[in-house]
C-alpha cells in the first residue's frame, strides 16, 4: 500500500496484544496505548527535516541538529487523547491542537463538533493521532479541518487500520503518509474493526 507504513516492531506489537486482550482493564489499556503511541511516533518522525546547530558541552563545542519546523500534535477526540501523553514524552515542546469528530452510529457518517487549532498550520509538521482508522470518515473530517488551516505537512498515526479506511483517506489525499501497527481484515456491520480491540474510547475512559 503506497505511503502506508506498517510498523513491524516487537515492542509495538507487544503493546498491541495487550490492547486487543479483552482482559486488559482500563489502567492497562491506557498504559499500553500511551507506550505504543510513543514507539510509533519514533518511526513516524524519522524523515522530518532538521537544521544544524552548534552547542557547547562541558568539554567544548559540538555540532548537532534540531527539528527544522515546529510540531503540532492533533489528537482526534476522544480516543486520540489516549495517545497524546506518550507522544509528548518524546516531543515535549510540541504544540497541541484538538479536533473533535463524532460518528453517527446509524449512518456511520462523521461530523466535526470541535476545533481548537491555530489560525495557520502552514509552517508546522502535523501529526494526527487516532487509535482507529476504521471507515476513514473521522480521519477525513479531521484532515479537512487541518487543510482549512493551511496544513501542508501532515502525517497520520493510528494503531489499527482497515483496507477500507486506508482507501477512504487515499481518495481524499493520496499523498498523506499513514503509520499503523496493523491492518486488520475489515469492518463489522456497526463499522467496528474486526478483530480490532473494541471501542478504544470506551476502553480508555470507561464511558460511552
Amino acid at each position: 500500500m503506497k505511503r502506508v507504513t506498517v510498523i513491524d516492531h516487537p515492542l509495538v506489537h507487544q503493546c498491541l496484544t495487550r490492547l486487543r486482550d479483552e482482559r486488559s482493564d482500563q489502567a492497562e489499556f491506557r498504559r499500553a496505548l500511551s507506550e505504543a503511541a510513543a514507539l510509533m511516533v519514533y518511526e513516524a518522525t524519522r524523515t522530518m527535516t532538521t537544521r544544524t546547530t552548534r552547542v557547547r558541552t562541558p568539554m567544548g563545542a559540538a555540532s548537532g541538529v534540531r527539528l527544522r519546523r515546529e510540531v503540532m500534535l492533533v489528537p482526534v477526540l476522544r480516543a486520540g487523547l489516549g495517545m497524546l501523553h506518550g507522544v509528548l514524552n518524546l516531543l515535549p515542546s510540541a504544540r497541541v491542537g484538538l479536533v473533535g469528530v463524532k460518528r453517527d452510529e446509524t449512518s456511520l457518517q462523521a461530523g466535526v463538533y470541535h476545533r481548537s487549532l491555530p489560525a495557520s498550520l502552514r509552517d508546522f509538521e502535523v501529526l494526527v493521532l487516532d487509535p482507529m482508522l476504521a471507515t476513514g470518515g473521522s480521519m477525513v473530517a479531521a484532515l479537512e479541518s487541518l487543510a482549512a488551516r493551511g496544513a501542508r505537512r501532515v502525517r497520520v498515526v493510528c494503531l489499527l487500520a482497515t483496507p477500507a479506511g486506508i482507501r477512504r483517506v487515499r481518495q481524499h489525499d493520496p499523498a498523506v503518509p499513514i503509520f499503523t501497527a496493523a491492518v486488520d481484515r475489515g469492518l463489522n456491520g456497526r463499522g467496528f474493526i474486526v478483530p480490532g480491540l473494541g471501542d478504544a474510547g470506551d476502553r480508555l475512559f470507561g464511558a460511552c
